[in-house]
């Protein structure tokens, strides 16, 4: 992988004309490409030859002025007074609804900030129609959703996002301590009573566990180890829309927002190492049992150095719906990759009751049906 000091600043005029009619081009999911909405001219995204840059995680950790920028050369971002999610985009898109929390925003749009530019881009590949059918596919299968939920299943409802991911690769080196256990056997000897009545005495092979002290090194090279960069999703949720397809990341170019929003990173570089450390940890402990062999292992301490370290922040695409059910912020939302929805939902306690009493009814009406016949 190239292991390079700094991204590339993105560079993009600041609108992408449809050169028959004028108006703005946007990102194409079925076509892969720029198209109008209004004449349904396209213009192909070139394919770049560059590989997607994997950065320095020591030179980022402070990151320079040099090493900042927009996400876009015309980019604005507002902040959600509901749910706090700064939220960016780029004209003649305009901020609407919050789409992680459905909430109205209300606040001017701004210049967007600087922050460190994304080395890759993972572009939308189902539509917004797609993604419609997706969710109303799993609705049908939640029974006593509210009228609430299902409203969300409008196309005009649901909006496309480029979430912001980390992914960290590392060299490991782990020092353990612990002991290995071997199993043996013994015989042992008991008294039972028979069905006489008479004691007997018996015996039998017992297994025993004889301990050694052990330690040692292992080591272990990560490699794309994947953390979501926002607060705004529920992790669960989006580990539950895996796989991405990571193989198919393309160097960031910004014409693949073109019509979509995207979020900015709520998880700092080093925030989201210590939650890579935590997804490594499981890796490295089963590195150590083995290493330690034997029938069965204790590990008493594991210090683990990390060296070599790179990263990329990548924007994954997903379709995001959110609405207040009493109160509280329930969201769906699509794998834009894959079809894979994932989501919450409240239950209708009418819906509930009115099922509850429809079942009483019928076990009734079978009971009395029962006692005619038996008259």
């Amino acid at each position: 992988m190239t292991d390079t000091q700094m991204g590339a600043a993105p560079d993009a005029p600041r609108r992408y004309p449809c050169p028959g009619c004028g108006a703005d081009l946007v990102f194409d999911p079925k076509g892969g490409q720029l198209k109008c909405p209004y004449c349904g001219r396209t213009e192909e995204i070139p394919q770049s030859a560059d590989a997607v840059n994997e950065l320095s995680y020591e030179a980022y950790l402070v990151p320079r002025p040099d090493q900042m920028h927009a996400l876009t050369a015309n980019a604005l971002e507002v902040q959600c007074s509901g749910c706090g999610s700064i939220v960016t985009f780029e004209p003649p898109d305009v901020a609407g609804e919050c789409p992680f929390c459905g909430a109205k925003i209300v606040a001017q749009p701004r210049s967007a900030d600087p922050l460190v530019a994304p080395s890759g881009v993972l572009p939308f590949q189902h539509t917004q129609r797609q993604a419609t059918e997706s969710i109303k596919q799993w609705l049908g299968s939640r029974w006593f959703a509210p009228n609430a939920l299902k409203a969300q299943a409008r196309q005009e409802a649901i909006q496309g996002v480029y979430l912001p991911f980390w992914t960290y690769d590392s060299h490991t080196t782990s020092h353990y301590t612990g002991e290995r256990g071997e199993h043996y056997w013994e015989t042992e000897t008991y008294t039972e009573t028979n069905s006489e009545g008479k004691s007997e005495t018996k015996t039998r092979q017992v297994q025993k566990t004889r301990w050694w002290p052990a330690s040692g090194v292992v080591a272990r090279w990560f490699d794309d180890v994947t953390v979501p960069a926002t607060a705004s999703v529920s992790r669960p949720r989006l580990d539950s829309l895996e796989p991405w397809g990571l193989d198919q990341v393309r160097p960031y170019d910004p014409r693949f927002l073109s019509g979509y929003k995207a979020q900015r990173y709520q998880v700092s570089l080093p925030e989201g190492f210590e939650i890579a450390k935590g997804m490594m940890a499981g890796a490295i402990r089963s590195d150590v049992n083995s290493d330690i062999g034997g029938d069965e292992q204790r590990i008493h301490n594991i210090a683990t150095s990390y060296s070599g370290i790179t990263f990329k922040h990548l924007l994954m695409p997903v379709w995001l719906t959110a609405y207040r059910y009493h109160d509280k912020v329930y969201q769906v939302m699509v794998n834009a990759r894959t079809g894979e929805v994932q989501g919450d939902r409240p239950y209708s306690f009418w819906k509930i009751f009115f099922t509850v009493l429809l079942g009483i009814a019928i076990l009734l009406l079978i009971y009395a049906a029962a006692q005619g016949q038996s008259h």
